[in-house]
């Protein structure tokens, strides 16, 4: 029987004003959340958030050393954590500037523990979204640059092995096969000494292993059964 990872998510809280700070914290722990840490400044957010990899950063947009939109940017472009940006301002330049830095949420000052819920669903939701979409491009990616490579080896092969290109193509992977390696493996060794490929061993009834053009040899003749020539 399976089972569903209830685990809260873990929170760390970044807040300038201590009061606001110990006053967030409380009401995210009674809420059910785990709050890993808290700290004073966006620098310890950004390198605290680095260390413990909590799941969310519940962070004040106005803080010293570094503010949070910047500390926010680092955080989202490092890929650490998503951010729930605490703001007492709501002009349009500021909601610009905390999307355009990854902020995935973000709570108007006061506030209170049915402000923060949702802003922190959302925040995680968008987030998860976010790094599925990352692992998908990626996917395409290598996708795609597999694609070039076996079009560039099967170039290699029919100029070289006078092959046409389903024959490069089952030459490729017959290699493959034979030395269980990935086929994007085996381009890669075509590519890097494409003047003389290693021919894949094969058996002599196997068609692709005689040359283009090249008739099969005959079989040697059988003996009588009776012995004689």
């Amino acid at each position: 029987m399976s089972t569903v990872d209830t685990a809260p998510p873990r929170i760390l809280v970044a807040e300038d004003e201590a009061i606001i700070r110990l006053d967030l914290t409380e009401m995210l722990t009674e809420s059910g959340y785990d709050v890993l840490e808290a700290v004073g400044d966006g620098r310890a957010a950004v390198e605290r958030a680095t260390a413990l990899q909590p799941d969310l950063v519940v962070m004040d947009v106005k803080m010293p050393v570094l503010d949070g939109i910047s500390a926010a940017e680092q955080l989202g472009t490092s890929g650490v954590a998503p951010v729930v940006m605490l703001t007492a301002f709501s002009d349009k330049d500021l909601v610009e500037r905390a999307s355009d830095a990854g902020v995935m949420a973000y709570v108007l000052k006061p506030f209170t523990i049915d402000d923060l819920r949702p802003a922190i669903t959302i925040a995680l939701h968008r987030w998860n979204e976010r790094k599925a979409l990352e692992v998908e491009i990626a996917d395409l990616g290598e996708r795609l640059e597999t694609r070039k490579r076996l079009d560039r080896a099967k170039g290699i092969l029919m100029a070289r092995l006078g092959l046409d290109e389903p024959g490069a193509f089952r030459w490729i992977q017959k290699t493959a096969m034979d030395r269980r390696l990935g086929m994007r493996d085996v381009a890669d060794a075509v590519i890097a000494g494409g003047a003389a490929p290693v021919t894949p061993t094969r058996t002599p009834e196997d068609p692709a292993a005689r040359p283009a053009g090249e008739r099969p040899k005959p079989a040697p003749p059988r003996a009588p059964a009776d012995g004689k020539r």
